[in-house]
């Protein structure tokens, strides 16, 4: 039996990353279940909020990052206007010394959404100053091209407000993101668990980034399991191609020749 083909690595900017699963690491409890969880994941990129971390500290996520060489990705998380969030990419990116940035710049604390007005002009500013930056965006067709018109090297729709484990609200409006977008769409907060991270593949999306699903959940690294498996099954089922969904019964049996 022929096999569907084996869906591409999901590639970013000039990047090529054999695993889709981008992990956070926020919530978890200790580094030890951060290590195992991260280990368990197969990821190849993780993001950092830069205040949350001393780079140069010993025993710090950073070096736990280099030594299992994952790539750091440094995100603005906790800023609430575009200055904030351009002067910690800037600080990141000299601590770091990395030109990517995962963009965040938040509403109010209550529900941690987006501020579109705000977000659109660091984004711009920032891509101005050659950072390669990934916005964590609301689930709206019309944001996220403007995203990309300014630059932005993917964007990161919203599942579900950050840590809700609420899943993929709006799935038509992902699959209208995904089908005008020219830059990887990676689905970004909400996942609660693995079938979510399945679905977000089979609407198209690039990869996943989560955290609070792993970090937080009963067996961090037995979530991140699978969460690895789901994201690869559902790459596997998108490419493949499902069905055409039918309001009535078809038998996979052809009736010809049945016994009267």
């Amino acid at each position: 039996m022929e096999q569907p083909e084996l869906p591409q690595s999901m590639r970013i900017a000039d990047v090529e990353f054999s695993s889709r699963l981008i992990m956070g690491t926020g919530g978890a409890p200790s580094m030890s279940v951060m290590r195992d969880a991260l280990v368990a994941s197969g990821t190849e990129l993780t993001t950092v909020a830069m205040r949350r971390i001393d780079p140069n500290a010993p025993g710090s996520l950073i070096e736990l990052l280099d030594e299992l060489g994952i790539g750091v990705l440094p995100n603005t998380a906790g800023c609430f206007t575009a200055a904030e969030a351009v002067l910690t990419a800037q600080l990141a990116r000299e601590a770091l010394e990395t030109n990517w940035v995962k963009l965040e710049v938040i509403a109010d604390e209550l529900t941690l959404l987006p501020d579109p007005i705000e977000l659109v002009e660091a984004a711009e500013q920032l891509v101005a100053d050659g950072f390669v930056v990934l916005p964590y965006t609301n689930d709206d067709p019309i944001l996220a091209r403007k995203l990309e018109d300014a630059g932005c090297a993917a964007v990161m729709p919203l599942g579900a407000p950050i840590g809700s484990g609420l899943g993929i609200r709006n799935p038509h409006n992902i699959e209208l993101i995904v089908g005008a977008a020219g830059v990887p769409v990676i689905l970004d907060a909400g996942i609660g668990t693995a079938s979510e991270a399945a679905l977000a593949m089979e609407l198209g999306c690039a990869g996943v980034l989560l955290a609070s699903a792993v970090t937080r959940c009963r067996a961090p690294a037995r979530m991140a399991r699978a969460m690895r498996l789901a994201v690869e099954a559902g790459a596997l089922a998108a490419g493949a191609g499902r069905i055409p969904p039918r309001r009535y019964a078809e038998a996979s049996t052809a009736m010809a020749g049945r016994i009267d």
